[in-house]
């Protein structure tokens, strides 16, 4: 039988088994035991005193061992989707299935070290990932990895002590006046040409452009609202979403040049809509896309 080497209260217990491993094992808060294996009795004195060490500190991890896989698919669809926007969610998913799981999913959630982040992002340098998209997977694992702290998973979140590549600021080069006179020209007659010159004198996003509707645009007095973005996520379809910050919610002045083009564009639509019939679905979109949808028999 193996014999015990009792402490003092708080101190934990070391004791040899029958087959020469040494264990160590520590009282936690609720009653249970926690311990601690070594090949000799020093080893194991060392992981003693230092889990003792973090039980004073508040840092001991209790909770059941979990590999990064597991725990992040349990953090990304119970605890952080539901407070994020779709768009987010979907980016978010494809870094964490895309990225840190290929390559670190198969590590012990506690066990992981900041040596391994760091190789995992050097890895992915080497490999052609622009800093940017790095910097990306970085925030999802820091942003994980913080709650891990919080629920008591990981002593300690190793993304604060790794180091990111530099990301560069791309210089805007805005078109000149001439060359905005030529992309007007060259588009013309492009069943796309509203939304380009949209684009062009607005600066709306793309997803600001397909998410118009006629009940924003007012011709009579030259302005639209900006008031939800329409975005394209694979198997998901087109979703709607709110802009991501109040100030996304905006009015926007049209030039007369403008206001002509869109009730031209108006008028249109509505004919190819006549042409369409039944296949024609009217969503209340702008829809620089729906006419040439509807006529091919498809839908959007």
């Amino acid at each position: 039988m193996a014999k015990r080497v009792i402490r003092g209260h708080g101190e934990g217990s070391i004791y040899q088994r029958k087959d020469g491993r040494w264990v160590g094992e520590i009282s936690l808060e609720d009653h249970s035991r926690k311990q601690f294996y070594g090949k000799t009795k020093k080893e194991v004195q060392e992981k003693l005193r230092q889990a003792i060490n973090d039980q004073k500190q508040g840092t001991l991890v209790t909770a059941p061992q979990q590999t990064i896989q597991a725990y992040l698919e349990y953090w990304l669809e119970e605890v952080h989707k539901p407070t994020i926007r779709l768009s987010t969610y979907v980016k978010y998913r494809k870094i964490v299935t895309s990225y840190i799981v290929p390559a670190l999913g198969h590590i012990w959630l506690h066990k992981l070290t900041p040596q391994q982040v760091q190789s995992f992002y050097r890895k992915k340098e080497k490999d052609g990932l622009s800093p940017k998209t790095i910097n990306s997977i970085h925030g999802v694992l820091h942003k994980a990895l913080d709650n891990a702290v919080r629920w008591n998973l990981v002593a300690r979140n190793v993304c604060d002590v790794v180091s990111l590549p530099r990301v560069a600021r791309p210089e805007i080069q805005p078109l000149t006046m001439e060359q905005a006179r030529l992309l007007v020209q060259v588009v013309r007659g492009h069943r796309l040409e509203e939304l380009i010159i949209l684009a062009l004198t607005t600066g709306m996003r793309r997803g600001e452009l397909l998410g118009l509707k006629w009940q924003d645009i007012d011709l009579e007095k030259g302005t639209l609202q900006v008031r939800r973005t329409l975005d394209y996520y694979g198997k998901l379809g087109y979703v709607e979403n709110e802009p991501k910050t109040a100030k996304g919610r905006r009015n926007i002045a049209l030039s007369s040049f403008v206001v002509e083009k869109l009730k031209l564009y108006r008028i249109q639509q509505t004919e190819v809509q006549s042409q369409a019939g039944d296949a024609w679905e009217d969503l209340g979109w702008s829809a620089w896309w729906s006419a040439q949808s509807a006529l091919s028999g498809k839908t959007v």
